[in-house]
């Protein structure tokens, strides 16, 4: 018998068709799963007067910013917490930043980002208390701000996103008093006890910014948690900072466990953490280094190893090939030097040498894909890019379904 098989392969062809068809539906139907990358950035783009930022900016012509954009842009960012950004009242800083640097190409085959979402709340830091919480006499000092800080907004933070933020959602806790925590550290013979009553948590401020990530029908709600705690030095044997340090992150371990949230009130007045199916990101510059360094590390060790908190890890080959080419102080260091996210002064008895101190730590019910730290080898990015901050951009990619 002689088959054709011209004829036959014709008519296999149409039959597949139809099939095909279906298949091809039946995937265009399925949700598509966004993988987001989130990213923390300590900028250091802070000034000693009000408003010198803000100029710099308007004139076009700073390079730190254009460096720090150009980062973001290598790195392709998605959801963006700005660390050490000053802050004015009417936040033209943070968009200017946005528009004028972020959202134009610092270089040849970088790309834009536009950031069409943004919030910038008011901090603790430089916002005058009245009181004398430095004991040095006075009670105007940048040390007597509810924040360190020389005036209202310095060291403040931004959030941008290129997903609708949920602006009647969102919750802060700036005013949330230190002593409301059960358990808090108070520094030994410091704060009188009127004193200690008034005195807030937050050196800046904790943000819990929900995002809607995926068509509006179905969208995905992340709760971007942000803060910046005050660094635990700059102080004195009563060790203030680094009793404040602990508790800014020790809220966090409260915030994510519901039956210990009931003390926690937010500035307009609403009571508890956050609900226990809830999905989160939890991002900024802790200001504490698992290992080395000065810092009371319970309550970060408490937080990383939460039952609702995975930590990635993210990495880069640059911090640890600083560490061995700058020694020093990271001779001593106990810590895997890859995850390292600062550089700080190395030499003995003048600094820490380098930290990880920047997190995106991610819901344990959520997918991590990918992670890092913007820290690359000496030969491959100019010097002046990687030093346009003493941080370092720390990234992960998170699947949102």
């Amino acid at each position: 018998m002689k088959v054709n098989y011209t004829l036959l392969s014709v008519l296999c062809l149409c039959a597949s068709v139809p099939l095909a068809w279906v298949f091809l539906n039946r995937r265009s139907a399925q949700p598509v799963v966004p993988v987001v990358r989130f990213a923390t950035f300590n900028v250091a783009m802070n000034r000693e007067q009000p408003g010198a930022l803000l100029a710099e900016l308007r004139s076009g012509e700073c390079q730190q910013a254009r460096h720090i954009a150009e980062i973001v842009q290598r790195n392709a960012v998605d959801v963006l917490l700005l660390c050490e950004l000053d802050r004015d009242e009417a936040t033209e800083t943070m968009a200017l930043f946005a528009d004028r640097f972020l959202g134009v190409a610092q270089g040849a085959g970088l790309t834009a980002i536009e950031f069409p979402y943004r919030y910038c709340g008011a901090t603790n830091t430089g916002k005058p208390s009245g009181l004398d919480l430095d004991r040095d006499g006075k009670n105007d000092g940048p040390g007597d701000a509810w924040g360190f800080g020389g005036f209202p907004g310095q060291y403040g933070m931004a959030l941008l996103s290129r997903h609708p933020i949920l602006t009647d959602r969102i919750r802060t806790f700036r005013e949330l008093p230190w002593s409301a925590m059960p358990g808090a550290l108070r520094p030994p013979d410091w704060y009188p006890d009127s004193v200690w009553q008034q005195m807030r948590l937050s050196s800046k401020s904790h943000w819990d910014v929900p995002l809607g990530i995926g068509p509006v029908e179905r969208a995905q709600v992340v709760h971007v948690l942000c803060s910046h705690p005050t660094p635990p030095v700059f102080d004195g044997p009563e060790d203030r900072n680094g009793c404040r340090n602990h508790d800014e992150i020790r809220f966090w371990v409260d915030y994510l466990t519901p039956e210990k949230s009931e003390w926690i009130v937010d500035d307009a007045g609403t009571v508890g953490g956050l609900a226990a199916d809830s999905s989160f990101v939890l991002m900024g510059d802790l200001n504490c280094d698992p290992m080395d360094g000065d810092a009371r590390r319970e309550a970060l060790a408490a937080l990383r190893s939460h039952a609702r908190v995975f930590d990635p890890e993210p990495r880069s080959a640059g911090g640890e090939e600083q560490t061995k080419k700058q020694w020093g102080m990271n001779a001593s260091q106990r810590g895997d030097a890859a995850l390292d996210t600062g550089d700080f002064p190395d030499e003995h008895g003048s600094g820490p040498g380098n930290l990880r101190l920047d997190y995106v730590l991610v819901a344990r019910a959520m997918r991590a894909h990918g992670s890092g730290v913007f820290w690359p080898l000496a030969h491959e990015v100019p010097v002046s890019l990687v030093a346009a901050s003493d941080h370092r951009l720390v990234w992960v990619d998170v699947e949102v379904r």
